[in-house]
């Protein structure tokens, strides 16, 4: 009986979360596909027919998992972030925390609903990348376990962001100063290859760089140098980040008035 109310109440807050994105859908799934498909257009096929290759692919393929995994790491990251804090704002948040729901399944539920919206733009991007450039994926499963891991490592990382925030500004400070740098400096538009060899020292650094590349492997089957590396990593500081966002609903201190 206990597992089958934690179901509903996991179920609840997964609709709850997908029809909040899916009822703008104007505002949440549109606006990301036509920013790809710019990036697409402009680095793809303008700049992409003046470089060539990269990597021994052509440009075009080798840009298009950065671009793929861009949109889902942003968008898995911007829905929990957004709606969680939302909910903290309005304080609606104590209802749920003062109910029987165990703190893992409102984990779980807000991150599944970031997850939906990551994922579902990223598949429209998939879609619409088919329209410049054929893919034929390497390897199923590394793709979609990179893929999902990635989309539920941003969820977290949302959440953390949406607890620790206190207004509506503060949830743009770490997308605007740290993701969106640690983004284009991944590898989505260049290999590291090309870099100087401290700055591929320094680019090492960047856990994204390792998720595009991981991901670019499983689609294209090319730059696959760390792909233990990059999958321990991501496994590791996923489940660090699950635990960090349980202790802090655990601890409330930063979620009730």
């Amino acid at each position: 009986m206990q597992m089958a109310q934690q179901w509903v109440a996991l179920s609840t807050i997964v609709r709850k979360e997908v029809k909040r994105f899916s009822r703008i859908w104007v505002q949440t799934l549109l606006p990301p596909v036509i920013t790809m498909s710019l990036y697409f257009v402009i680095f793809g096929k303008l700049i992409g027919s003046r470089i060539g290759t990269m990597d021994g692919i052509p440009y075009m393929q080798f840009v298009v998992p950065g671009l793929i995994m861009m949109a889902v790491l942003t968008n898995s990251y911007s829905n929990v972030t957004s709606s969680f804090f939302s909910a903290k704002f309005q304080r609606s948040i104590e209802e749920i925390l003062v109910s029987p729901t165990p703190n893992v399944i409102i984990l779980l539920g807000y991150c599944m609903g970031g997850m939906a919206r990551g994922l579902s733009v990223g598949v429209l991007v998939t879609v619409v990348s088919l329209l410049f450039t054929d893919i034929q994926v390497h390897s199923w499963p590394l793709t979609i376990t990179i893929v999902v891991l990635t989309s539920l490592f941003f969820s977290l990382a949302g959440f953390i962001n949406a607890v620790y925030a206190n207004t509506f500004d503060d949830i743009s400070i770490v997308p605007t100063f740290v993701l969106t740098p640690l983004t284009y400096l991944g590898g989505v538009f260049y290999s590291v290859s090309v870099l100087p060899e401290f700055w591929q020292w320094v680019s090492q650094l960047n856990p994204i760089l390792h998720m595009v590349g991981a991901f670019r492997y499983g689609l294209l089957g090319t730059g696959g140098e760390n792909i233990g590396y990059a999958f321990a990593g991501l496994l590791l500081f996923t489940a660090v980040l699950f635990a960090v966002s349980l202790y802090l609903l655990k601890n409330g201190s930063r979620l009730r008035a």
